[in-house]
């Protein structure tokens, strides 16, 4: 089978969602480098590759909520569909205190080669599923791993992450956090959108209705744990949704 950047799943689904998961995947394409970065695959396997979790999620909630889905397949460390192409960190050399042996000499035309073939196609077809119809509501799902070296044990369970737009996520928060089973991030643990990222880009700028999940990764190992959150998210963003008036 040709490789592809990305795979799409129920293109055809009718909802006004769109699932999307930049970092489904720890894929290194053939092309690059044989297809190794030269990092062991213990570190292939880590969140610095990718979003541990994140896809089985965003399988399950698109079915449970009836949408079209979007996957990246390729890692974060070939190159990032996270970031916006002028982004110094859209091509990692170092990531969480290790080293990326196949892009420590990567030359401004091995970066360029990669956005060609792998970023921009991804983007090109994300663009295309967010204009399928009018009022698409932008869902981007990812994880997170609990502990960075050198750095605190983060507590949330779940982080909702919204910029200039917070339409969907103000909602979303409001309603988790009366799970009390949870401990919720506002804008944690990171803070809202960078320029040029995925959401900005296909949602922001849109003016579409917008919300960036991150669930701990700890959390979504298995399918079961997978589904699970799939099943505790979908009736909530559907209500959120409501919540909005639009």
């Amino acid at each position: 089978m040709t490789y592809q950047p990305f795979h799409i799943i129920g293109e055809a689904r009718p909802t006004h969602w769109l699932i999307t998961c930049d970092h489904a995947s720890n894929t290194v394409p053939d092309a690059v480098n044989n297809g190794t970065l030269g990092l062991p695959h213990k570190d292939m396997a880590r969140h610095i590759a990718y979003d541990p979790g994140a896809a089985g999620v965003t399988k399950a909630l698109a079915r449970l909520l009836d949408a079209p889905a979007l996957l990246g397949n390729f890692s974060r460390l070939v190159i990032d569909p996270n970031r916006g192409e002028d982004d110094p960190t859209v091509l990692m050399k170092l990531y969480d205190g290790t080293i990326i042996p196949g892009n420590r000499h990567a030359c401004p035309a091995e970066r360029e080669r990669r956005l060609a073939a792998y970023h921009r196609p991804y983007h090109a077809v994300q663009e295309r599923m967010a204009a399928r119809q009018e009022n698409t509501v932008l869902v981007s799902i990812h994880s997170y791993t609990r502990q960075l070296r050198g750095r605190d044990p983060r507590p949330w369970h779940i982080g909702i992450l919204y910029g200039s737009d917070s339409r969907l996520a103000r909602p979303m928060i409001d309603r988790l956090k009366r799970e009390p089973d949870l401990c919720i991030g506002e804008n944690e643990p990171y803070g809202g959108h960078l320029d040029g990222d995925s959401v900005d880009r296909h949602a922001i700028k849109q003016g579409r209705a917008n919300v960036l999940i991150e669930i701990r990764n700890d959390l979504i190992k298995t399918e079961t744990q997978q589904t699970e959150w799939a099943k505790r998210l979908a009736p909530i963003l559907n209500q959120s949704l409501k919540d909005t008036g639009l």
